[in-house]
């Protein structure tokens, strides 16, 4: 029986774990799939640099397109990460009949859509569950194992990155840089941080899983994303003291009609299981009209998580090639996503709680002022803190709305930033709690 070949671009600290279980795993591959599967070539733009895994001088090159050009290599295995290079490789891998498997959540959520019609056209197949949330295969969960629910909302805690700030900054009241300086440290972070502080990163996600869950279109542009470098120990403090927790989150939600698609720091409650993910995990919380509520937990990164997963769509590919197969299962769940769109919610017509923190003069009145713009504007005060009475100088008033439409909020707040008595902006942070209410806080 002929084996199945397979090149890898990008010897990277990912690309050593696949190549590590490639070669330590062959008895294994060899009896799930009947035959042989042989690595062929490995093609980096560095081929000096030591890694954790020793491989044979042949199998080098710092030519990608020998991969490209090897009429024997049935799969391309990206992991060189951008969205230029990688775009054009994939590309010219898919024209050549060949398989692609990659972990690139930007590549796909810029070009996906082009690039998984290019190949359903070939006749071949992208696998890509490692491209969001590393060795959790929620790819698969909503692809397969879901594929009789409609989806109603997702929450996910997409970038460990971010949920480790987090978490240091909740448990020691460190600012946000003294976190971001540990969490690199530690290398939990990149020198620079920002496709993952800024909310980027977790967007490219929730772009694929939006796309999967609605079988239509990744519409990245669509979203919106906030990071959270403005996140300030003092607001942590506050959001313990309403008795609840700050996540970066990926949310999506189905009315029927529109989609809602934002990435941003949120307040969820402290007893929500979405709370105690810690550290540099992920989780991804799941609502179906059938199977009710589910959570998908687990290293989001990592070289052997992330490798796992990659091995997965590798062997996946490898027995259809080993079988001739020529019909898979959509990479989006259904033939025509591609080409469908679902309406995307403007941020201005959700309608959520707020928490607000205003920094103002301590003086009689002010928390009527502004409570009184907030009501012109249909907003309806859940539960307030204010301190320092007695202080020179400005004070916070925090409060807790009940639900409200962003737009409202969002003119109100220009109206009291033009008070005489407030002294900076506003601090606003969304807060996902469907049993709010002022008896409650």
């Amino acid at each position: 029986m002929r084996p199945v070949y397979a090149g890898l671009i990008g010897f990277g600290t990912v690309g050593s774990g696949v190549v590590r279980l490639l070669l330590e795993q062959q008895e294994r591959f060899q009896r799930r799939l009947g035959c042989p599967l042989v690595l062929k070539k490995i093609a980096d733009i560095d081929l000096v640099r030591p890694r954790p895994v020793a491989v044979p001088a042949e199998l080098l090159t710092l030519r990608a397109q020998e991969i490209i050009d090897d009429p024997e290599i049935d799969i391309v295995i990206e992991l060189m990460g951008g969205t230029t290079e990688a775009h054009e490789l994939v590309r010219a891998a898919i024209a050549r009949g060949k398989h692609v498997v990659t972990a690139n959540k930007a590549l796909l959520a810029l070009h996906g859509n082009e690039l998984f019609q290019n190949a359903a056209a070939a006749g071949v197949a992208i696998g890509y569950e490692a491209s969001v949330c590393g060795g959790i295969p929620i790819i698969l969960t909503l692809r397969q194992g879901l594929a009789a629910n409609a989806i109603h909302e997702i929450f996910g805690i997409l970038n460990g990155t971010s949920n480790y700030i987090l978490t240091k900054m909740a448990a020691s009241c460190a600012s946000f840089q003294e976190a971001l300086q540990e969490a690199q440290i530690l290398g939990f972070a990149e020198a620079d941080p920002t496709l993952d502080v800024e909310g980027l990163d977790a967007a490219h996600k929730l772009a694929l899983l939006m796309a999967l869950a609605y079988g239509a279109q990744i519409d990245f542009d669509s979203i919106h994303v906030e990071g959270i470098t403005h996140l300030e120990p003092l607001d942590i403090q506050f959001a313990k003291e309403f008795g609840y927790q700050i996540k970066l989150l990926a949310i999506t939600r189905d009315d029927g009609q529109q989609v809602e698609a934002r990435v941003h720091p949120t307040m969820i409650p402290q007893d929500h299981i979405m709370a105690s993910v810690l550290g540099v995990h992920n989780a991804v919380y799941i609502t179906g009209d059938a199977v009710g509520s589910i959570l998908l937990y687990g290293r989001g990164a990592g070289m052997m998580p992330t490798a796992s997963s990659v091995a997965a769509d590798l062997i996946e590919l490898a027995y259809a090639v080993r079988n001739g197969r020529q019909g898979w299962i959509p990479p989006l769940g259904v033939p025509d996503a591609a080409s469908k769109r679902r309406a995307v919610k403007p941020l201005t017509d959700i309608i959520t709680n707020y928490y607000i923190r205003f920094a103002a003069q301590d003086r009689p009145g002010v928390l009527s002022k502004i409570s009184g713009i907030l009501a012109k504007y249909d907003i309806s005060i859940a539960a307030v803190i204010q301190k320092g009475r007695g202080q020179r100088g400005s004070v916070p008033i925090v409060m807790i709305t009940h639900e409200a439409r962003e737009a409202n909020v969002q003119m109100a707040l220009a109206e009291i930033q033009h008070l005489d008595v407030v002294t900076e902006a506003a601090k606003l942070i969304r807060i996902e709690d469907p049993n709010l209410d002022a008896a409650q806080i």
